[in-house]
C-alpha cells in the first residue's frame, strides 16, 4: 500500500508574486467592465476560481454566472496566463525543488502523486508546465464545476482511487490557511510549504509540519511520514 501525496499549486509548487492573481483581476475588468475588489483571496469563499468568478458576477450584476461565460473566461484568462509566461518567463518560477521533487515521488514505490489545486484544471496545468512538472502524469483535479476545497480534494482521491493503483494513506501539501482549514475538515494528514520561511503562518494555524522548501528531498519525505491532520486551536495551545 501507498501513500497519496496531493498537491496545491500556487504558493505551493510554483510562485509568481500574485501576477496570476493580477493576471485573473485583469481578464475580470477587461471583460466586465467592473473594478476586481482584491487579489487577497481570503476575502472570497471556499477560495477557489469558480467561487471568486460566480462571487463577483453577483456582487456586480445581481445573478448567478452562466456556464457558457465561466468558459469564455477560462478560455481568455488561459491565453492571458501563456502570454505572460512567453512574454516574462522569468517572473514565473517553482518554489525551490518542487520540479525535482514531484519527478522523483512519481518514481518511487512507496507514494502516488496528484494535484488538487482551487485553480482551474487548464490554469493549473499551464503553471506546472511552465516550471517543468509533468502535470501529464498524474490526477489534475481543480475548481472546474466545483466550489468547495473539501469537493476538489475529494474529487482528486475518488480519481486515483478509480485506478489500479492502492494506497492507504493521503498527505496534502499546501502553503495557505484554506489549506489547514481543508484538511482539518476532512481530518487529513498536511505538510505545509511556506517559502517565504515564516513558517508560523501554518504552525499558528495547527499544522505540524512546515518546511521552506523542496531542496531537501529526504527532509520533506521525512515530514510526509510524520505528518497529522492539524490541530484544533485548544490542542495547539496545550502543546
Amino acid at each position: 500500500m501507498k501513500t497519496l501525496i496531493l498537491f496545491d499549486v500556487d504558493g505551493t509548487l510554483i510562485y509568481s508574486e500574485r501576477r496570476d492573481s493580477r493576471c485573473f483581476a485583469q481578464t475580470y475588468t477587461d471583460l466586465y467592465d467592473r473594478p476586481f475588489p482584491t487579489i487577497d483571496w481570503s476575502k472570497y469563499p471556499h477560495v477557489s476560481d469558480t467561487t471568486i468568478f460566480a462571487h463577483l458576477i453577483q456582487q456586480h450584476f445581481q445573478r448567478p454566472v452562466t456556464s457558457t461565460e465561466v468558459a469564455h473566461f477560462k478560455r481568455i484568462y488561459g491565453e492571458r496566463l501563456r502570454q505572460h509566461r512567453l512574454d516574462n518567463p522569468h517572473h514565473f518560477y517553482e518554489v525551490p525543488g518542487a520540479a525535482q521533487a514531484v519527478s522523483q515521488l512519481l518514481e518511487h514505490p512507496a507514494y502516488l502523486v496528484a494535484v488538487a489545486t482551487g485553480g482551474w484544471k487548464e490554469s493549473a496545468e499551464i503553471k506546472m508546465q511552465h516550471v517543468g512538472i509533468p502535470s501529464q502524469r498524474f490526477w489534475v483535479s481543480g475548481a472546474d464545476d466545483k466550489y468547495t476545497r473539501e469537493e476538489i480534494l475529494q474529487e482528486a482521491i475518488q480519481a486515483v482511487q478509480n485506478t489500479p493503483s492502492t494506497f492507504n494513506r493521503i498527505v496534502y501539501v499546501g502553503d495557505a490557511a484554506w489549506d489547514v482549514h481543508t484538511t482539518r475538515n476532512l481530518e487529513m494528514d498536511f505538510v505545509g510549504i511556506r517559502h517565504g520561511h515564516d513558517h508560523d503562518v501554518l504552525l499558528h494555524l495547527g499544522a505540524t509540519q512546515v518546511l521552506s522548501n523542496f531542496l531537501n528531498f529526504d527532509l520533506f519525505i521525512k515530514a510526509i511520514e510524520a505528518a497529522t491532520p492539524p490541530l484544533a486551536n485548544n490542542a495547539r495551545e496545550n502543546i
